[in-house]
């Protein structure tokens, strides 16, 4: 540190804060002949290598800084520039970056709008959309007949089960039947022998109750003959009846199973699960694709007067005009456009600084070296030629 403050003492002082940085980074390239033996061959030319690799490094970074101060500067310029235009241009210019200010404006409110529709999703539906509308009613038909099919199965299914019912009623009453039949004869068999006993053995005149028994035996085998006939015809139609039932159910399962593959297929080829989530996604096609329409138009436009912009711009000595695209609220706001000066002359005046530096740090450097040749002129021709490489 003595010898940074001893250099500087004699050039002038620099206060680090003034070109930036802290002090450990510029410290990091302090020179200090105090703690080296100059008497030392090793140290003497690491000293003088380290004096010459600083003037090389503040070269290089003053080419660099020199580049962005004449870059900073050339921006000023143009400012000047376009603050200079002739009214007529002006007025064009202004007129276009108003132009440019809105469709920006337009695109930042779509881009920042939530996704509707995946770009995927987007391309899928362009590829179908004119399949789309008549899918959509196709679909919501096929479904509607699916749920009118389901509920005819039910319902057949629901009268096959009845007429079987029926038909199990049915072979009851006729196995009744044939029994009440089996008992009638036997009773009346039983009493006609009573008769017969009471006849022969008690000698008492029994042809009236044969004539009852007779009746009641052929009344009741006629009823139960008529009921036998009765549930045999019904039978014989119940199960006509199922045999159409059963067909007719064969014939909807095959519309059904028809209809089921139709509604796959156009399932897998819209990609939905149902019509309504078709006619939901088509609607968003609609709306996604009218403001896709409509940024492809702002993007047209924007591009038209952006062209426009560096048109004008070009006409007149502006170095760059293409960083003016970014800044149409400038070209229409003066205190915007006196933002944007007083940043480039900031950046410039600290520029300017980190310029200084290194010159002066360079400077100092050549006059340690000359100094070192001076004080130690034995050592003179070694430092020289240690200079020549560099």
């Amino acid at each position: 540190m003595k010898l940074w403050e001893r250099l500087f003492k004699k050039k002038g002082q620099i206060n680090v804060e003034d070109v930036g940085g802290d002090r450990a980074q510029w410290s990091q390239v302090t020179l200090t002949r105090d703690q080296i033996k100059i008497t030392d061959a090793g140290q003497r030319t690491q000293y003088v290598r380290r004096c010459m690799e600083q003037i090389q490094e503040s070269a290089t970074q003053l080419d660099t800084l020199a580049q962005e101060y004449n870059s900073v500067t050339a921006y000023l310029t143009d400012m000047e520039e376009v603050e200079a235009l002739p009214e007529e241009d002006r007025e064009r210019l202004n007129e276009v970056a108003k132009k440019l200010m809105t469709l920006e404006e337009e695109r930042r409110v779509f881009t920042e709008k939530k996704i509707r529709m995946s770009d995927n999703r987007f391309r899928h539906m362009e590829q179908i959309q004119d399949d789309v509308p008549d899918g959509i009613t196709r679909l919501k038909e096929a479904e509607d007949y699916q749920a009118l099919v389901r509920q005819d199965l039910s319902r057949l299914d629901g009268e096959r089960h009845a007429y079987r019912y029926r038909r199990d009623e049915l072979l009851t009453i006729i196995e009744n039947a044939r029994s009440i039949a089996v008992i009638s004869l036997v009773a009346m068999g039983f009493c006609v022998l009573m008769l017969f006993l009471l006849q022969v053995l008690l000698e008492i005149d029994t042809g009236i109750g044969y004539f009852l028994t007779i009746l009641a035996g052929a009344i009741t085998l006629t009823v139960l003959v008529v009921k036998h006939m009765d549930a045999s015809h019904e039978i014989i139609t119940v199960e006509n009846s199922i045999n159409k039932l059963i067909l007719l159910q064969n014939r909807v399962k095959i519309r059904y199973v028809n209809n089921i593959n139709l509604l796959d297929y156009m399932y897998t080829k819209f990609d939905v699960n149902h019509s309504g989530e078709l006619a939901r996604e088509w609607n968003l096609f609609l709306i996604e694709g009218e403001e896709r329409r409509k940024l492809a138009e702002n993007d047209e436009d924007l591009t038209f007067y952006q062209h426009e912009l560096l048109r004008i711009l070009r006409r007149y000595q502006i170095k760059d005009p293409n960083i003016w695209i970014g800044r149409s609220l400038a070209l229409n706001n003066s205190k915007e456009m006196v933002e944007i000066r007083h940043h480039y002359i900031q950046r410039r005046q600290k520029l300017r600084k980190q310029m200084e530096y290194y010159k002066t740090l360079a400077e100092n450097a050549r006059n340690e070296v000359k100094e070192l040749a001076a004080e130690y002129p034995e050592y003179a021709k070694e430092i020289l030629a240690i200079v020549g490489e560099y």
